[in-house]
Formats: C-alpha cells, structure tokens, sequence
C-alpha cells in the first residue's frame, strides 16, 4: 500500500492507513505528537487507534528525547510463538481438557503464582543471567522496592486483558495443519508500576509545561531522570522477555508429557511495547513502539488477530519510512466498554466457533467484532512485511 503523510505536522507523520479513517481523538493525538520538538518522525500503522496517553500503533523517533506515554505502562509487552512437529491429527477431537491443563499450569487474570518460578526447575529454560537481572530489582525506582515478592510471583503469568495463549494451526501451504504455540503477555503490575510512577514525573518537568498534551511530557538526554527511566525501562524489557520465556517453556513442557513424540522449532519472540536505541538518515533516535513490532529486513515478528480470526508469522522488510516497523495485532474498532455494550454472550459463542475458549460475559470486550479485520491490516503494510505463516488458533485461554 505505501504510505501517506498526515496533514498539519512539523514532523513528518507517514500513516499506512487511510488517514481519513483514523478516529478523530487518535488524529489529534498523532498530531500533537508530530508537533514536539524533539521529534524526528512519526510512522503509524495499519492498526492505529486511540490509547491512553499516546496513540495506540505508533512508533515515534525522537532525538535526544523519550516520552515513557510513547511506551505505555505494559512495558515490554510482546508476543512468543513455535512451530511445532505436531499436526491437527494428533490432537484430540475434544479439546477442553488440553485448555484446562494450560489453565491449571500457567496463572491467568490476577493470578500469580504460590512461589516464585525456580529457572533450574523449568526444562527447557535459559539459564543464563537470572540472578544477576533480580539483582538489579535493587536498582530500580525506590518506590516500588516493596514490590519485589510480588513481582517474583507473577512471574511467569499471563495476566488479563488482551492477553492470551493459544494452539493454533497453520494454514494453507505445505505445512497446513502444523500446530504452533502462541502466547501474548507484558511485564506484568511491576512494569505498570514503574511506567506510572515515570509519567508522573516526566508530567512536572518544567520543560513539558507548554506541551499541546501533557501525557505527552518527554525525559531529555542527559537528565537525571532520563538515566533513571532508561534504567527501570531496560529491567522492565527484560523481565516481560522472561515472563513470556518461562510461559513458553512450561507449555512446551506441557505439551511434551502430553504428546511425547513432539519436538520444536527455534522460538519466535517480540516485543511492541518497548524503546530501541536506533540510527536513520545517519541521525541517532529513541524509536518508541507502542503497539507496533519491529521489522527489520528478515526480522521474524508475530501478528496476532483477536481471540477468533487468527494470526500472522511475518518477516519483515527492513522498511526505513516505517522505522522498519510493523503493526502488532489488529487493533481496536471499538472501546472495551462500548463492545460490552454492542455485544453478547450469543454473539461471542458464533464468532468464536469452532475455538474451544471461555463464551462467559467477562471476555466480551475481547470478541472479535471489536477489533478491525486482520486481513485488512496485513493488506496494507505489504511494504513493511512477508507473510511466513498464517495462523488459526483452535484453542485460546483468557485471563
């Protein structure tokens, strides 16, 4: 498809959607964003909709500056999948005992776990830098040091939300019907945390007190408050990397005892709520992604759908307009509590048929009428990335 510019910007604004289409409160956010005088350019995917703070599908470079609303308070949020040497016929015809056992081993919702996750008690699971990465929980913002146990427990739990896990099966193509793992989850309330607690003082900065949009209040390079963000930041990264890894590694775990003949492709693993540290046109930039993946040329990324339509296993194309990025799912049409109001119990039940899922009313805002139509998004970001696989799930667990 290409892109288009967004009208009534300083910074270039390169929209891969129709821009008349972008719901007015998410055009004035992406303008107001533009207008910042760190910015060195906005790209905005196909996905695009209107989020707290910032605009949801954007991925903003700025120079010398980070804007920690740019991130959002999901720090590190991101999807983990693999390929596995299962097909549809080896799994059984009924599929809810299989969704109970992922129920029972992996904490969903509020949930957290009785006692911490003991990495050299997980098979499967890196090894590598785990008392050195809870050591630096020390480090972190003062303010959340009482968090720690806490943080220890939901590690390695799904959460609430959009949040997911799914079986799915591929289709078309050779390998149509191979079964693949997917799961969708973030840093958890420890990320949250330290996200809020980072708006909130970038919001009383003087230098942010004439901003078109408060949320919108950045950190500036060199500040003690920039070192800090960047510090909590980076942990909260690598904490939500981890919490996927050790989901990921207990229900490969899971599926082994259950179908011993299985064995496993490398994992794919993304993060579309983070900051990177990158280079355009020779310029250094903070590149923030909120609710985009990165799509370097032969980066592997995972764009899912929502709980009954499926997903995308893609490759990216190194597309530099786009700041080599990519959207991260489908997006919302409408706001969680204008889907409870448009929707039903019934109507969940026939559009998530043929998945085996909770049908129950606290998973309405999730239905898939909710979100814009994935083949539609992928339509237009041709130009950002290939399609690998295309996915449908056959089971999806909710928080």
């Amino acid at each position: 498809m290409g892109f288009s510019l967004l009208a009534g910007t300083r910074a270039p604004v390169r929209v891969w959607t129709d821009p008349y289409a972008i719901e007015p409160q998410a055009a004035r956010q992406l303008r107001n964003i533009g207008a910042l005088p760190w910015v060195q350019g906005v790209a905005v995917m196909p996905d695009v909709h209107f989020g707290k703070g910032a605009t949801v599908g954007s991925v903003i470079a700025m120079r010398q500056a980070v804007s920690p609303a740019a991130v959002g308070v999901d720090i590190g949020c991101g999807m983990s999948a693999v390929r596995t040497s299962l097909t549809a016929d080896d799994l059984p015809d009924d599929l809810a005992g299989l969704r109970r056992a992922v129920e029972a081993a992996i904490p969903v919702g509020f949930a957290q776990r009785d006692e911490p996750v003991n990495p050299r008690r997980v098979r499967g699971l890196e090894q590598r830098g785990w008392d050195d990465f809870w050591r630096r929980f020390t480090d972190l913002d003062r303010r959340v040091a009482q968090l720690e146990s806490r943080a220890r427990r939901q590690l390695g739990t799904l959460g609430g939300g959009n949040h997911f896990i799914e079986v799915c099966l591929e289709q078309g193509g050779a390998d149509a019907g191979r079964v693949w793992l997917m799961l969708h989850s973030g840093s958890r309330n420890i990320g949250k945390e330290l996200a809020e607690r980072h708006i909130a003082v970038a919001r009383r900065l003087p230098h942010n007190a004439d901003l078109p949009d408060r949320d919108l209040a950045v950190f500036l390079a060199g500040t003690p408050e920039m070192d800090a963000y960047r510090r909590d930041l980076w942990w909260a990264q690598e904490y939500a990397r981890r919490n996927r890894a050790v989901m990921l590694a207990v229900l490969m775990n899971l599926m082994r005892d259950r179908f011993p003949q299985i064995t496993y492709d490398e994992p794919i693993s993304c993060h579309h709520n983070y900051v990177a540290e990158e280079t355009y046109e020779g310029v250094d930039v903070l590149v923030t992604r909120k609710g985009a993946i990165r799509a370097g040329l032969g980066d592997l990324g995972i764009i899912p759908g929502s709980m009954g339509t499926g997903s995308y296993i893609v490759r990216g194309s190194g597309n530099d307009w786009s700041y080599r990025s990519a959207s991260h799912g489908a997006g919302r049409r409408m706001s969680r509590a204008q889907a409870k109001r448009t929707y039903s119990t019934a109507d969940l039940a026939t559009q998530t048929s043929g998945v085996e899922c909770r049908k129950d009313a606290g998973v309405v805002d999730e239905i898939p009428g909710a979100y814009k139509d994935i083949n539609e998004v992928m339509a237009q970001q041709e130009d950002l990335v290939e399609v690998v696989a295309h996915l449908k799930q056959v089971i999806c667990v909710k928080g």
